[in-house]
């Protein structure tokens, strides 16, 4: 039977390939597959847009299929559907092929990106899973990293063409044997529920438990944030330049958010493992508006604070997404119900390049304070969450 570290290991992998070769895509290819195929760029990013959407309504069936079949099965099945989408993208002819692939990609992505990953640790550790899942982002927080070179050089190389089939061999020659190591069945018995006692030993009446307001509240904070980081990850070099710095100052500053993410996920890993998740959620909430607002004092020289906490907070909401319902409503049926729970925040992550950049158009920098109020919302969802479950 693998380790736990083992699977986290194996996990880990697979995500960096499967994020290098679907999120992380366009950004290097939609520029040469639109010239030789004859597209708007806006095409090929409007095709990406539609492959989120689709993995928003692929989640939560991808979930349940995880609780009662198990990851390994589930995330065996998305490395053939990256490999098929990714080999129809190298080979598209015509504007709708584009389109079609970039459907199929966005069913593996609804299924085999974080979610799958968290779902497959809950099912097979439910005891245990808060500091696997934490491994894995810690691994596959460096997918950017690694796969923006790997696409440059094999664009370079081969092609955009190439590089499409290169990644779907990938899938087929590393992620389908590392998911084929994995465990077939839980490794971890749940425990079961102790009644509480009250001073005389009695047993106390049990908490209700969480109902569809605190679903509603917890879908909210990850559509809010992940609106956030997705607008930042598009849009940060351009509005680090209306803020006043160089382009070259600008995309130097850019380039810290990703380091800081993984310094996030280390601090949880380390300090914060031992605190309740809602407590790390809250902190990592306030870290952006925080940043928005010594941006707004310091001016330019505030840039690098802004990134490192945006970063950091961005790094630690990632380990939060997999950890806080499963503290909230335990890991029973985990993962359908963060299918359910993510699908907002996959819709506010397809809009929010578009909308942040229309925000910017008339705002400019002052677009920063939108998502510093977003965040200052997140931040007071949470914090009423907190007073529901006792002050957390």
């Amino acid at each position: 039977m693998a380790s736990q570290w083992g699977v986290v290991a194996r996990l880990g992998t697979t995500q960096t390939l499967a994020w290098a070769s679907s999120y992380y895509l366009p950004a290097l290819l939609a520029a040469p597959m639109a010239v030789e195929l004859g597209m708007a760029e806006a095409q090929v990013f409007a095709a990406f847009t539609l492959a989120l959407l689709i993995s928003a309504l692929v989640g939560p069936r991808a979930g349940r299929a995880i609780d009662e079949l198990g990851g390994r099965t589930v995330l065996l099945a998305t490395n053939g559907l990256f490999a098929l989408g990714l080999a129809g993208l190298g080979l598209a002819q015509t504007a709708w092929q584009v389109w079609l692939a970039w459907a199929l990609i966005g069913v593996a992505m609804g299924s085999g990106l974080y979610d799958a990953a968290f779902a497959t640790l809950v099912r097979l550790y439910p005891v245990n899973a808060r500091s696997a899942i934490t491994g894995i982002t810690l691994v596959a927080g460096f997918a950017s990293t690694v796969g923006w070179p790997l696409t440059a050089w094999g664009i370079d190389t081969v092609g955009w063409r190439g590089t499409c089939l290169g990644w779907a061999a990938l899938h087929l020659l590393l992620g389908l044997p590392l998911h084929l190591g994995l465990p077939r069945s839980p490794v971890e018995a749940a425990p079961s529920p102790k009644p509480m006692l009250d001073k005389d030993g009695g047993a106390m009446p049990a908490r209700r438990p969480p109902g569809m307001g605190m679903a509603v509240a917890i879908s909210a904070v990850f559509a809010i944030t992940w609106f956030t980081s997705t607008a930042m990850a598009a849009h940060l070099p351009r509005l680090l330049e209306a803020q006043g710095l160089s382009a070259t100052a600008a995309l130097g500053v850019a380039m810290l958010v990703g380091p800081a993410q993984v310094a996030g996920r280390l601090l949880e890993f380390g300090l914060l493992r031992r605190v309740h998740p809602l407590l790390s959620a809250r902190l990592a909430a306030a870290a952006h508006p925080l940043g928005v607002a010594t941006l707004a004092v310091a001016g330019p020289a505030g840039a690098w604070a802004f990134a490192g906490l945006h970063g950091a907070g961005n790094g630690i909401l990632t380990i939060a997404k997999g950890t806080l319902p499963l503290v909230v409503f335990g890991p029973a049926g985990y993962g359908q119900r963060q299918g359910w729970l993510m699908a907002p925040a996959r819709v506010a992550q397809a809009v929010a390049p578009v909308l942040f950049g229309l925000a910017m158009q008339h705002w400019g920098a002052g677009a920063l304070w939108l998502t510093a109020g977003l965040g200052v919302l997140a931040l007071v969802l949470l914090q009423g969450m907190a007073g529901r479950l006792g002050d957390r």
